[in-house]
């Protein structure tokens, strides 16, 4: 009886894996990762809220990198600086004793007297700080400070950014008390909106397999803890989806990065490893949020994996080489690593792994800047010098191409030297400005939505009190006058784009905290109205009248500005209604 009870309890524990292994059998999938003008009469700007295509989902691009012989690289190579060894601040971050703070702690912010005490701790306490801070751009500095701390960010940029890996031992299991937790995770598959593969997938990696266990459907609470008792690893694809703080937290990081901030929360059970080595596209921040992990990551095999493009396939054992940072990440701890860098991470034996993993600098190199500049520097000099419509010589198949590039002709080296020049050439009608403008749109749309501080959405349409009351709307009129004084909710969140279909005004306040659910957002303005967008940001961060617009009439300056606030981009110094 007691065997047969046993039994069952076994047949129960093994279920969820078993039947999924029954089902997706030796196929099993896997996924490596990741208005209108505004017209000058009337007293309402009307704008049309064009819809562009919407991009991709969020996760990571599955391309193995190109074929390549196996190199032992020398320390300094294919960066510009040398690539030094990995610090470990264990000593740095404790030389103060035990009972001392972290010198990167949340802590009071300059610019606010109060002791950091009122805020409580953790990454709560330090977004409390934050927000008090007039200029977003600062807030993400801040924050960014935090991060690396005690490391100072202008020697993290110059010794590792994109060069060598980084460890920080804090010797504080606090220090990201706050930011995601188990209870978070729970809370989050509770909450009945994770779905497997879209926001959660179930992975193993055992005897050099690497497996992803993703059933179809909803992620029920009894299902992936089924899988988590059975040895799988969780990892949650867009935490920022399901929790306000990792959401506040990114949407401020960005800001400073200027590019999409990401992040994956990975769950990991004692003695278990959920993930084949590989290396990433992104430059990666690990926060080892509870548990302990055992890391090791190993330097690019060649140049060409040196900041790649894409991430890799999943690479075995004997290809990877010795370690260049082998360590156990415990609570508090970060490691960063640039993109290129093979890494893989276990469980030891007697604990669990959280750890969330930050993420930037997803294709924002110089290459895929030029893959926006070139083309549009081609076109310019088509329509703007016949040089580059005459046409080819008659006889340039005859002594160009492969088969010759070996033959000694006159004919040849005219036709290069000519090439190069059009290629020279072609910087004069390279519309710079343009297309880094339009790597910020599409940098716009990556954006993760503002959070409000409850001050700002009073200040904000968001708070407005427009309600239904009394068989009836109350409250509805915004009721902007010149004396209003307004400003910029945040600094990074619009972005003016000179197109053929005229003056369009991106931002980012209607985005989605789930990555590109929302098309590209944007308003289109009248060409005479860019001068008080311009003016709105210059002024940033302070408040500026409605009546120093610069646009001709005070009607156009009302109706502008009610545009704007409507749309959650303008705040107002004070409240424009009590509730």
């Amino acid at each position: 009886m007691a065997a047969a009870a046993a039994g069952q309890r076994e047949l129960g524990r093994l279920s969820a894996l078993a039947v999924y292994r029954r089902v997706a059998g030796a196929g099993r999938m896997e996924r490596r990762r990741r208005g209108a003008p505004l017209p000058a009469g009337r007293k309402r700007a009307k704008a049309r809220l064009r819809r562009g295509r919407a991009g991709g989902g969020g996760s990571e691009p599955e391309a193995p990198p190109p074929a390549a012989s196996r190199v032992e690289l020398p320390a300094e190579a294919a960066v510009e600086a040398p690539m030094e060894a990995p610090v470990d601040l264990r000593a740095e971050a404790t030389a103060a004793g035990p009972d001392a703070k972290p010198r990167g702690g949340p802590k009071a912010m300059p610019s606010d007297p109060r002791p950091a005490g009122e805020d409580g701790g953790g990454v709560s306490g330090l977004l409390r700080q934050l927000s008090r801070l007039e200029d977003s751009r600062q807030r993400a500095a801040e924050l960014f400070r935090w991060l690396l701390a005690p490391v100072v960010p202008a020697e993290f940029l110059r010794r590792h950014w994109e060069r060598a890996p980084l460890l920080v031992r804090r010797g504080d299991p606090g220090y990201y008390a706050g930011l995601f937790s188990t209870a978070d995770f729970d809370a989050a598959l509770r909450g009945g909106e994770v779905h497997f593969g879209t926001h959660l997938d179930v992975t193993s990696y055992a005897e050099g397999v690497r497996e992803t266990h993703n059933p179809s459907g909803r992620a029920l609470p009894a299902v992936v803890w089924d899988f988590y008792q059975n040895g799988c690893s969780l990892r949650l694809l867009c935490p920022q989806a399901f929790s306000p703080t990792v959401w506040h937290f990114l949407s401020i990081l960005q800001e400073h990065f200027g590019s999409m901030a990401g992040a994956n929360t990975y769950l990991t059970p004692p003695g278990t490893q959920g993930f084949a080595p590989h290396y990433d596209d992104i430059e990666a921040f690990v926060l080892q949020l509870e548990g302990k992990k055992h890391w090791r990551v190993y330097r690019p095999r060649t140049d060409a994996e040196v900041l790649p493009q894409f991430s890799s396939a999943n690479l075995t054992q004997p290809e990877l080489g010795e370690p260049v940072l082998e360590t156990v990440l415990e609570a508090g701890d970060l490691l960063y690593f640039p993109r290129g860098f093979i890494h893989q991470g276990d469980c030891l034996p007697d604990a669990h792994s959280l750890h969330i993993t930050v993420s930037s600098y997803q294709r924002n190199s110089w290459g895929d800047f030029l893959e926006k500049l070139l083309p549009a520097a081609l076109q310019m000099a088509l329509e703007e010098d016949v040089e580059y419509r005459r046409g080819l010589p008659m006889d340039y198949l005859r002594y160009m191409g492969v088969a010759n590039s070996d033959t000694v002709d006159a004919r040849r080296t005219a036709f290069v030297e000519k090439v190069q020049s059009l290629i020279k050439k072609l910087v004069d009608y390279a519309p710079i400005d343009a297309a880094v403008d339009q790597r910020a749109k599409s940098f716009l749309h990556d954006c993760l939505p503002p959070m409000l501080t409850e001050s700002e959405k009073a200040q904000s349409v968001y708070g407005f009190p427009a309600r239904w009351q009394d068989g009836g709307p109350c409250n509805v009129d915004i009721l902007i006058t010149k004396d209003t004084e307004v400003r910029l909710l945040r600094h990074g969140i619009v972005r003016l784009c000179n197109e053929e279909a005229g003056v369009m005004l991106y931002y980012t306040t209607e985005n989605s905290r789930v990555y590109h659910k929302e098309e590209p957002k944007f308003l289109e303005l009248d060409p005479e109205y860019t001068d008080s967008i311009e003016f709105l940001l210059s002024s940033y961060p302070n408040h500026v009248s409605v009546a120093n617009l610069p646009c001709e009439t005070l009607e156009e300056k009302i109706s502008l500005a009610t545009l704007l606030f409507e749309k959650g981009i303008l705040t107002t110094k004070k409240p424009l209604a009590k509730v």
